[in-house]
Parts: structure tokens; sequence; C-alpha cells
């Protein structure tokens, strides 16, 4: 608040460096507050509800949070970040919670899901197992993010249960000739950005999303999507991270690698994978670690 109310030129923010280098991006307030009014717009906040922010204010999803508060007039209820979010909560309910996966885990176990009205869920992929989970439980007012730094935060959210993003009150979406997606906002003064993100452009407001252009591999002349295989596969993995990578092949030009975050190997993993997939996604090899690489809760692909 205190960078807010200053005469700097803009709000600095940091990207988490999950898909790059870590850098400081200086937004324009302009464009924060225009992604806070449809935000607000999107969900109905007004000054009658409260926000609540678990996150740290030097992401792009914290600062957020504090701004639409500023434009709608809600109530903004912050606490230290911590994978336990609202474990001392007492008020009325909670009109919209900003969270990453990590800290669902945790409204789920304890029942503090029932003190918030709708969940948006940002940070890194959900695991699908999570997304199932809440499912499993009733709750269906939870929303997944898609959106940057550069862009304020989301500019497209799709229902949990659905595969279909759709677009924020003013923005629209096109396609270049590599099949990213371009976003177009009106007004911002980014717009239009072009992504690397792959996508199926349902219309100029809706789409799926498939996977990362710099991830794809190219293995025997077949266009390869890691993470369109992650999503098929996941359920045989059974809540286990894991991730799925090329590397260079003398036979194949490049191949499927999976790695997956365990102390040992897993059993019949491979001969469900063959059952799972056709024979040109099934990985070549699967590798173990203990640990995968993260960076901001991010699993960070491996590259070689």
């Amino acid at each position: 608040m205190n960078e807010w109310d200053s005469d700097s030129a803009g709000i600095t923010a940091h990207t988490s460096g999950s898909t790059g280098v870590p850098k400081n991006i200086l937004l324009s307030r302009d464009d924060m507050l225009m992604s806070a009014r449809a935000t607000c717009r999107y969900f109905g906040i007004d000054a009658g509800s409260i926000l609540g922010l678990p996150l740290s204010a030097s992401y792009i999803a914290g600062k957020m949070m504090a701004v639409r508060s500023l434009v709608s007039g809600a109530s903004l209820y912050i606490e230290t970040p911590s994978n336990r979010p609202l474990e001392s909560y007492t008020g009325l309910p909670v009109s919209l919670l900003s969270v990453v996966p990590s800290q669902l885990r945790y409204l789920l176990d304890s029942g503090r899901l029932s003190l918030v009205q709708r969940l948006l869920i940002g940070g890194s992929p959900l695991p699908e197992t999570l997304e199932s989970a809440l499912l499993a439980a009733g709750y269906h007012s939870a929303y997944v993010s898609y959106g940057m730094t550069e862009t304020c935060s989301h500019v497209a959210l799709r229902w949990i249960g659905s595969d279909v993003y759709e677009a924020l009150p003013g923005t629209e979406f096109a396609l270049d000739d590599r099949g990213c997606l371009i976003i177009v906002t009106d007004g911002a003064s980014y717009s239009p950005i072009i992504t690397n993100d792959i996508a199926e452009l349902i219309d100029p407001i809706h789409f799926r999303w498939l996977g990362r252009f710099d991830n794809v591999v190219i293995s025997g002349g077949l266009k390869l999507m890691p993470e369109v295989i992650e999503k098929k596969v996941a359920p045989a993995l059974e809540g286990r991270s894991f991730v799925i990578f090329g590397r260079p092949s003398d036979k194949w030009g490049a191949e499927l690698v999976m790695l997956v975050e365990a102390d040992a190997a897993i059993g019949g993993l491979y001969e469900k994978l063959r059952e799972m997939l056709p024979s040109a996604e099934v990985p070549k090899e699967i590798l173990y670690t203990p640990r995968l690489k993260r960076v901001n809760g991010k699993i960070i692909r491996p590259r070689t």
C-alpha cells in the first residue's frame, strides 16, 4: 500500500522464474486497476464482500487481491502466508480466497473450506487429484486462473471439472501460426501479448490450454506434448508428483522420459503407461528422484 500510494512510475512485481530467469517487472497502475475491476465484475465483488489473502504481496497474485479490495471497497483479510490458510479465521464467509494448490489440502482436510464462498486457484498447475478431491467434497465454486505477471494476474478462468477457460471482461484471444495464444485486452498497455502457450481456440473468449510450445518434443517426426500426456497418465501415479520431458535420441531425434518423485521404483508403472497411451507417447524410460526441483512450488521441467 505504501508503494501504491507513492510517486513511483509503477508497481514492481516479481516473476517466479518457472519459465525463465526470475525478474522484476514494472506494472502500470492503470493496468492493475483495469484487471481488478474485471475480476470484481466477474465474481460480483463489492463493498459488502470479504477478500482473503494468504499469499505473499511480493508476487502479482497477492498484489492484485489488495487492489481488488481498493477498487471494490471490499474488506481484505490478510494473514502470514502458509500452507494452513484461514487457520485462525473466525469471521463471516470469505467471498473470494486466492490460493496456490499446496494450500488446498489443508482447506479440504480441516473443514475450513466451508468458510470460503469461492476459491481462486493459481500459481502452479492444479493436480488432478486435488481437483477430484474438491469435486468429491461437493465443492464446485473453485476457479483455476490463466495469466501471468505481465497481464496483472489472470485474464481467463476455468471452473474446476471443466477444461475450458473463459476470458475476463475486456479480453479476447487469437492464435499465431504456431498455435499459441495471443492475448488482446482492450485498453491495456501490454496488449497484445504473444505467448508460448499452445491452445485450442473455441471462440474469441474460450480456449483449452494444451501445453507450452517450448516443451513440445518432436520424436520420430511426431509432435508430442508432455503436458497433455501428463494429464492422461496422472491417475496411474496416484497423487505422486512427476514430470515428462524430452531428451536427445540417436534413433528418434528426441524421446520422452518420465521423472517421478519417489524414493524407489514403482512396480508395474511402465505396464500401466503402455495400457493408457498410444505407443508413441509412452516414455522410453522412467527415472526416479527423492525430490523434484521446484521454484515457488512449481515443478521445473528438466531440459537436456
